[in-house]
């Protein structure tokens, strides 16, 4: 008797993300485009998913994003003596790093990044939208003391149009962060707003785990997953 095929399985291109931004800008960095991650997104952004269930799954991308972002910082070389006696030469990081949420939804991003980087110092940023001029206008800030000399990890799951995005960098480069110590770590991305950031600051990096298709005439990223604090926060 015959062996029947196996069920097709689902394919995965490794580049997804390239079907909507190709090339991508050289500062922008995506998570590998897994058949684990895409089950992930699809989790999050179904509008059924209960709350409990987009708490732990999008946790789960957090900490995928956060780990990539720590592989771009850089390191030094370190030699240590292991139990057995043996020298092991290996690396370390270079200096100190801190995060910074973008308020509110930002914030959900915290837990993911204190739970891989012990004792992180975190900052926070609340940026609104001016009723008179449209524009992005900062409403609140408070960083560690000594952020200039840190690496500063930008917290932000959505980046639709950038603009928050970019006045949240402004602020910290007026607090003498250099603009090549900043990583910016989000999980959804909009072509637009990730070309309109990059290239006002190419030397930041980008750390995204998925871009979508654009925007759409309200400026909600598509097919995006609603809001994220909506959604995070309420029940």
């Amino acid at each position: 008797m015959a062996t029947p095929p196996a069920p097709p399985q689902p394919s995965m291109d490794m580049n997804a993300n390239s079907k909507h931004m190709n090339p991508l800008p050289a500062s922008v960095f995506t998570l590998p485009q897994t058949a684990q991650l895409e089950a992930l997104f699809t989790i999050i952004r179904d509008k059924d998913t209960a709350r409990g269930d987009f708490l732990f799954y999008s946790d789960r991308i957090i900490r995928l994003l956060v780990e990539e972002g720590l592989n771009h910082l850089p390191v030094i070389q370190r030699t240590v003596v292991t139990p057995t006696g043996a020298s092991y030469d290996g690396v370390g990081f270079e200096g100190k790093i801190c995060g910074v949420s973008i308020l509110r939804a930002g914030e959900a991003m915290e837990a993911g990044l204190r739970e891989v980087c012990r004792s992180v110092r975190i900052g926070k940023i609340l940026i609104q939208r001016d009723e008179e001029t449209a524009l992005p206008k900062l409403f609140y800030s408070k960083f560690p003391n000594d952020i200039a000399s840190r690496y500063v990890l930008l917290l932000d799951p959505m980046l639709a149009t950038g603009g928050s995005a970019i006045k949240a960098v402004e602020v910290l480069m007026e607090h003498d962060v250099p603009e090549e110590r900043i990583i910016f770590i989000n999980l959804i991305s909009s072509p637009e707003g990730l070309r309109k950031f990059s290239d006002k600051f190419p030397k930041l990096k980008i750390i995204t785990g998925w871009i979508d298709e654009g925007l759409n005439e309200k400026a909600y990223i598509i097919p995006g997953l609603g809001d994220f604090g909506e959604r995070r926060y309420c029940e």
